[in-house]
């Protein structure tokens, strides 16, 4: 397993032309922007709207994020799908355009046993030769799975599979899957950075927060790592703050897409609709005197 996979990897946004295509020109700059603030890699997952885009799209998505991003870092490509079969043509997609690992949730529109999870993340698996992240992606879609699950994935194909834990609650849960891997498993917070300094203290080997924040997630992980509390908490505190307005991922989405306007990396704040989260005027607002706050937090020595 590349020793790559740990740190600071965020989930780059999509960015859409007027007429909703995607906006490569601006995915690389995002992409730049990203490494240059300290990022140790790139994602493409839920909030790149991975669920809204065509077959081809994805690809397209994937092979640039590969290209603009492997020369800095690493690039994890989720694949999740809605059938085994589809999830299998993205996974042999990503690793012959360079991925460094994949990342999957389980399908979200039918409720499947554990057998077929199973079936599966065994599937890609054994399609690929890269790592693969095992994403529970319930605290926005599908339902959680069940640790025991998690572990015998582990047990079976470790070192291969790491994990990103989403379901709630996630501190506990987080515990379990380290307990239950005998604190052996290579474990990703998820939350945007929310739970990142409890989830720290548990045991991840890194962070895949949205793009938007990377200074102060970079700055927060950099706290942890040299074991500064004073300056974690002055970081995770307004951070935390802002990232409880996003509710559920048309939240994150749409202030993730505004504060990457609003610091002059995207051109508008398009988000392929429908969707389930408007950003009204009020909550802006806020999100700008938090963002300020957080700056100023940032920025503080």
């Amino acid at each position: 397993m590349p020793t790559s996979l740990a740190g600071v990897l965020p989930v780059f946004q999509t960015p859409y032309h007027d007429d909703e295509s995607i906006d490569f020109e601006t995915l690389h700059r995002e992409i730049d922007w990203l490494f240059d603030r300290g990022a140790d890699g790139i994602v493409m997952a839920m909030v790149s709207e991975t669920l809204r885009l065509s077959t081809d799209e994805r690809e397209s998505l994937a092979e640039h994020a590969c290209r603009f991003g492997l020369p800095r870092g690493s690039v994890v490509i989720s694949v999740g799908a809605e059938s085994s079969h589809t999830a299998e043509r993205f996974a042999r997609h990503a690793a012959d355009a360079g991925a460094t690992a994949l990342m999957a949730i389980p399908p979200v529109s039918v409720a499947v046993g554990e057998s077929e999870q199973l079936r599966y993340f065994e599937r890609l698996l054994r399609a690929v030769s890269i790592p693969l992240i095992v994403q529970d992606a319930s605290g926005y879609v599908g339902r959680p799975m069940s640790i025991a699950l998690q572990a015998r994935m582990w047990r079976e194909f470790h070192p291969r599979v790491l994990f990103k834990p989403e379901a709630v609650p996630i501190g506990q849960r987080l515990s379990e899957l380290r307990d239950a891997t005998n604190g052996e498993a290579a474990v990703f917070e998820g939350s945007g950075g929310i739970a990142l300094v409890d989830s720290f203290r548990r045991g991840v080997v890194g962070t895949m927060p949205g793009a938007d924040l990377i200074d102060a997630l970079v700055a927060l992980w950099h706290a942890l790592k040299a074991g500064d509390d004073q300056r974690a908490y002055e970081i995770s505190l307004p951070l935390s703050a802002l990232v409880a307005l996003q509710t559920g991922l048309d939240g994150f989405l749409a202030v993730e897409k505004y504060l990457l306007h609003k610091q002059g990396l995207f051109r508008n704040t398009l988000i392929r609709g429908p969707v389930a989260f408007q950003l009204d005027e009020e909550t802006r607002r806020e999100v700008d005197r938090l963002f300020a706050k957080l700056s100023a937090a940032v920025g503080s020595v």
